[in-house]
């Protein structure tokens, strides 16, 4: 049994203020893919070996170096940025996707080639696509441009798990939600970015065309969220008031050893690290 994990951590710096650290050394997931992480590199660096050394101490790895550390900062100051630690050995790391270049399209794409202790290997894939903005039409190009260069990466993932190859399962915060069951005002929300037919779409694609699984919603059945994202504003997080952002697709293969999730949403307003809430998967491989 492995946990893979995705949390958006709302800038790594703070999160680790507000308390991330005893999350992970209570959680210790075997993967774990980080976005939003908006700091620096040698700032992010003492904040890895604050989590390795709470996995040892939790019991999962004997010295810190085991914990694998995988970071890519966004090219612009304060933005984006995506995360990977892994105690599973990592055998290959890739960083972005093909045919993006631009600098507010860094951070937002790493890949991680992993293995069980009985040898069942995996891509994992930690994705922070951009939120889009419909009074910004320069934004709403950023997004669906990151999303059609995903299209091609899938494609080739699942061509690879089709043909015997290595499983892959995309982990991250996605910035839509796909049904109204994923959003607590869909009606209210049509023509908002993260709610519109245009981006939905393309997870209508993931899952049909391109034979990917929505783990969560696998596992939960048809019901109303649970959400992974509350606003900052009024009494959204007091009352209910989200977003599914944050996912886990997986090929078919990987998506039916998936035995539970869980997210981990905080007690309290008070009690937040981010305005996310860790999503986590275990998988029997």
């Amino acid at each position: 049994m492995i946990t893979i994990t995705t949390s958006n951590v709302n800038g790594i710096r703070a999160a680790r203020r507000k308390g991330i650290e005893e999350w992970a050394e209570r959680n210790t997931p075997d993967v774990w893919c980080m976005q939003e992480v908006r700091a620096p590199q040698e700032e992010i660096d003492p904040i890895y070996d604050a989590f390795a050394f709470g996995y040892m101490a939790a019991g999962r790895i004997a010295a810190p170096g085991e914990l694998t550390r995988v970071n890519e900062v966004c090219r612009v100051k304060g933005r984006a940025g995506v995360g990977l630690l892994s105690a599973l050995p990592v055998t290959d790391t890739r960083y972005g996707l093909a045919g993006l270049d631009e600098d507010v399209d860094s951070g937002r794409w790493i890949e991680t080639d992993v293995t069980t202790p009985q040898g069942y290997g995996l891509t994992v894939a930690c994705v922070y696509v951009h939120a889009g903005n419909t009074d910004d039409p320069v934004k709403m190009e950023q997004k669906y441009r990151f999303l059609d260069a995903m299209l091609a990466r899938l494609g080739e993932l699942r061509d690879e798990a089709a043909g015997g190859g290595r499983q892959a399962v995309l982990c991250g915060d996605f910035n839509i939600a796909h049904t109204p069951l994923d959003i607590k005002n869909a009606k209210a929300n049509e023509k908002h970015a993260g709610f519109l037919p245009e981006e939905r779409a393309y997870v209508d694609r993931w899952l049909g065309e391109y034979e990917f699984v929505d783990v969560m919603r696998d596992l939960a059945g048809e019901i109303q969220g649970p959400y992974t994202w509350w606003s900052q504003r009024g009494r959204a997080f007091d009352n209910n008031v989200g977003w599914r952002l944050d996912y886990q697709f997986a090929t078919p293969e990987l998506a039916q050893t998936a035995r539970g999730f869980v997210i981990d949403k905080a007690p309290t307003y008070e009690a937040r690290w981010s305005d996310h809430a860790p999503l986590s998967v275990t998988y029997d491989v």
